[in-house]
């Protein structure tokens, strides 16, 4: 999948603005713009297995600040890749950098829509980078169904350097979501990017967050591949959290 976090729409809790919703744990980016001068920090660990060779990414540090009513800056933290069981040949490493910004392009009766331009640079490692300087366009979009249910998804293209060459891909997820109690929902989501060059990746995913405070969440998801171009099996935990902005 892409090099950019996974991602996930959670409906708030509580009465003030400052309520935390994350780009964490599924593949559809959040509609949601963070509150104006609040900082949210996201991370997390994954473990991957690729027909029988697993690989652990960390720490999936994602920031994001509110720049404006609508509009927020995100960075990519690099992650560090390792191939587990450790040999020699192991591929580790950190991986490329990600700038980015997010735009709410509407929120309005339960129905949001927003517009995330993204340029990933090659800082990473050798065998992990790219190597080239990769944009990336996402509309991700969400609208409340009732109290207790919500669909998402998005559409996303992405500008990859392949062997020193565009590989463009598209992106189509689409996700629904159930809130059990007022701070943990689960959902279950479909994701899959097709190159211009090579096979489609195709992935089901399931995965719930709890919110212990409004300004904190912890994740917890799995996801099998469908298709022979993407991971067989993953598993990812994660913890976000929300500075308040008073």
């Amino acid at each position: 999948m892409a090099w950019l976090l996974c991602a996930c729409y959670v409906a708030p809790v509580g009465a003030d603005g400052d309520v935390i919703a994350t780009d964490r744990p599924s593949v559809t980016a959040s509609s949601t713009i963070v509150p104006r001068r609040a900082l949210q920090i996201e991370g997390g660990l994954q473990a991957t297995d690729s027909a029988g060779q697993w690989t652990l990414d960390l720490p999936q540090l994602l920031l994001r600040f509110g720049l404006l009513e609508s509009t927020e800056l995100r960075l990519v933290v690099p992650d560090y890749f390792l191939e587990l069981p450790l040999e020699g040949s192991s591929i580790r490493g950190f991986g490329d950098l990600g700038l980015g910004v997010s735009y709410s392009l509407v929120s309005s009766g339960g129905f949001d829509l927003a517009v995330i331009p993204l340029l990933g640079l090659p800082t990473g490692a050798r065998r992990i980078s790219s190597g080239g300087y990769d944009p990336a366009l996402e509309l991700p979009w969400s609208r409340e169904l009732s109290p207790r249910w919500t669909v998402a998804g998005q559409l996303a293209s992405f500008w990859r350097t392949v062997d020193g060459a565009r590989n463009q891909t598209s992106e189509l997820t689409l996700l629904l979501e159930r809130q059990l109690h007022a701070r943990w929902n689960i959902f279950v989501e479909y994701a899959a990017d097709v190159p211009q060059h090579g096979g489609a990746s195709e992935l089901l995913h399931l995965g719930t967050t709890y919110k212990p405070s409004p300004h904190q969440q912890i994740d917890l998801h799995v996801g099998v591949g469908l298709t022979h171009a993407a991971p067989t099996s993953f598993v990812g935990i994660g913890y976000s959290y929300l500075c308040p902005t008073h």
